[in-house]
């Protein structure tokens, strides 16, 4: 049973006279550090000089380019996203390393696939909060937390451990509870769940699932309210208490008709399409053809991005979803 740390678990004092800089003001990195401010830690930001440079002096922060921040820093919380953080790390923060700093990650793809090579003499850990940015500070003032990943990859000072503890505990994720795990396993299963499962596999069923509809003579709109708009209701019933809880809270019609039909859908050959994703996640394979897309300019990217706008589902939901604004 994996062990899960909450709050008496962990001391903040194990980071005491300890300076962070967060790398990047964005969701993630303007959640975090302002729960760590709260919590006593000091902290600085460091920013490229983009709109989020503004917003962290106006939050209170000290705010520099990142090379100034992650020089002054003992440990150095990366929170840029992962296409920019292997460039950003060779030229901006790698040459002002000092014995004993730590490198901190909330996402372990760079560390996994090596696209940094941290040296020896220092820290590498990740704390990696299970909600977006806005979460991980909402929870924070409701007096909660959100649940988060710890590991530690590297352990020069022999106190990592007890520091990504006290990391995960400044951001008030101890109060939620927090689960050990490495950065391989991290970083694999959330690629995999955000290729099969949470962003890929669900998009893809949603358009296939309208078109199917739409094709066969049915009005768009309501193909639209049967294939998307109603699955939120079904996961935060699934998120709240689990399938079960979600097959009590529907009909027995729909109850029955999605236990006898869903494995039609999921079938042998679709598990053996998630083991061939999963073994390009663990090869390497998936990571260097983003790495490639990236460096190219991402022209896959934008080509997809531009076809799926034009997208008969995206055209009716931008007028039904007006329905549900407030006049």
């Amino acid at each position: 049973m994996t062990k899960v740390y909450y709050d008496d678990d962990a001391d903040l004092s194990a980071l005491e006279g300890l300076k962070i800089a967060i790398i990047g003001y964005g969701n993630q990195g303007a959640g975090q550090a302002q729960n760590m401010r709260d919590s006593g830690l000091d902290v600085i930001i460091g920013s490229r000089g983009d709109p989020s440079f503004e917003k962290a002096k106006e939050d209170g922060f000290e705010v520099l380019p990142i090379a100034e921040a992650a020089e002054k820093a003992d440990i150095i919380h990366i929170l840029i996203p992962d296409e920019v953080q292997a460039e950003t790390y060779e030229n901006e923060i790698k040459n002002g390393l000092k014995e004993g700093n730590a490198l901190m990650f909330s996402h372990g793809f760079n560390i996994r696939f090596k696209a940094i090579k941290p040296p020896e003499f220092i820290d590498v850990m990740m704390v990696a909060p299970k909600g977006p940015g806005i979460l991980v500070r909402k929870t924070y003032q409701d007096g909660f937390g959100t649940p988060a990943l710890i590991a530690v990859e590297q352990d020069s000072s022999g106190k990592a451990k007890e520091r990504i503890l006290a990391i995960a505990k400044a951001i008030g994720a101890t109060r939620a509870g927090v689960l050990e795990t490495t950065f391989t396993e991290e970083t694999e299963t959330d690629l995999f769940g955000e290729q099969v499962d949470l962003c890929g596999g669900v998009s893809e069923l949603i358009k296939a699932s309208f078109d199917t509809l739409v094709e066969a003579g049915y009005q768009p709109e309501l193909a639209y309210f049967e294939t998307l708009h109603e699955l939120k209701l079904i996961t935060d019933l699934v998120q709240a208490g689990g399938l079960e809880y979600m097959w009590r809270c529907v009909s027995n019609t729909a109850e029955y008709g999605g236990r006898t039909r869903g494995e039609r859908i999921i079938t042998e050959q679709t598990r053996e399409t998630m083991k061939e994703i999963l073994a390009d996640i663990k090869s390497d394979k998936f990571a260097q053809e983003w790495i490639n897309e990236y460096k190219q300019g991402l022209p896959n990217l934008a080509r997809m991005r531009a076809e799926d706008k034009e997208l008969p589902i995206e055209k009716v939901g931008t007028k039904l979803r007006k329905m549900f604004k407030k006049q």
